[in-house]
């Protein structure tokens, strides 16, 4: 008769072969992979300047909302996360409640760039883009919408030209960045930009790839490839990782000024929230932020901290603030499951209520 420990040490290897024959699969799938899932949703671009583009999508739903809204994405990395693929895409979800949507791509700077200020993307860019859109419709006012450092400068927008918002939705925005919780805002206060720009002149991306990737949870880089040996032998879900794993890593370099303008207006000296920051010659008071506004954040989020998004409702002269807090990640808010089934959706509602 054979022992227990001969069945026990048989079903081991049979699991260890059958394993490595997943594994096997996986690697073979993986070397078939070759679509990136992103910026799917049909779009076409109606502006250019400099390195930005300006894209508008094409309208989805029966109807659609009176009101245009501009979506702002953060300097680092680019918005494709927003698009990243058909069956969860946050933009697509959004074209399909009815809103219409237009989106700045601001490019990969050059060396050439190095002297751009906040005043360019903010004063320039950003105010060329608005006005372009006002006047394509024949309109006085859009809706703004501002993800990460986007939200940033969405803000200090809207309170330099109130008259041109209608609305404003913020989303995971770093507003007061005296807080401490999050690896990122320690490591911000006291980086010396000064000497990287003196060094660099434009940030490259690679640098903001191992300066913010270290910043990351061991659990959630971890979990990510436990996750995908899961998944080796499904086809869709390889091209899905490596769709993601290919934003995560796709970072444009940063103009340096604008990169040390933000970095020590904000993370040294938290300006926005003083009443202190400038926009060229120009102060920006988020008193002046009287449009409605919609706050979301999320609530596991590592790189925004709950502490810096959360309190904005106590410095915009706004009376119709909404604050929505979400049990997701950074990037979760856009691309889980419950980003279809609650965020987006909050989102067009809210929108289309305050867009007639």
């Amino acid at each position: 008769m054979y022992s227990s420990n001969f069945f026990d040490m048989k079903k081991s290897f049979e699991e260890t072969v059958a394993a490595q024959e997943k594994m096997i699969q996986g690697f073979e799938t993986m070397m078939l992979v070759t679509d990136d899932n992103s910026n799917q949703t049909e779009r076409e671009v109606v502006y250019t300047q400099d390195k930005l583009k300006l894209f508008h999508y094409k309208k989805t739903a029966k109807t659609q909302m009176k009101v245009p809204t501009l979506i702002v994405y953060a300097l680092v990395n680019t918005p494709a996360m927003m698009d990243i693929q058909q069956d969860r895409s946050f933009i697509r979800n959004l074209l399909d409640g009815g809103m219409d949507l237009y989106l700045i791509e601001w490019g990969f700077p050059t060396p050439e760039d190095k002297y751009l200020t906040l005043e360019d993307y903010i004063d320039v860019y950003i105010n060329d883009c608005v006005d372009f859109i006002l006047e394509e419709h024949g309109i006085d006012q859009l809706n703004i919408l501002g993800v990460c450092q986007g939200g940033t400068f969405s803000l200090m927008y809207s309170s330099l030209y109130p008259e041109k918002v209608k609305n404003l939705i913020t989303m995971v925005t770093p507003v007061d960045f005296s807080t401490n919780d999050g690896l990122l805002f320690k490591w911000g206060k006291y980086l010396n930009v000064d000497r990287m720009v003196e060094a660099y002149g434009v940030i490259p991306g690679d640098f903001m790839n191992t300066g913010f990737l270290t910043l990351k949870p061991l659990t959630l880089m971890v979990n990510k490839y436990l996750d995908l040996i899961d998944d080796l032998d499904n086809p869709n879900s390889m091209s899905n990782f490596m769709t993601m794993e290919k934003w995560i890593f796709d970072s444009p370099g940063q103009a340096g000024t604008a990169f040390a303008q933000f970095i020590n207006d904000m993370y040294h000296e938290n300006k926005l929230i003083k009443g202190e920051a400038m926009v060229g010659d120009k102060k920006v008071d988020l008193k002046n932020v009287t449009m409605p506004v919609l706050n979301v954040f999320a609530e596991r989020d590592h790189q925004v901290p709950n502490a810096s998004s959360e309190p904005l409702a106590q410095y915009v002269g706004s009376k119709d603030v909404t604050t929505q807090k979400f049990p997701t990640g950074h990037i979760g808010l856009f691309v889980s499951g419950r980003s279809q089934r609650e965020v987006a959706p909050l989102v067009v509602r809210w929108t289309k209520e305050r867009s007639k």
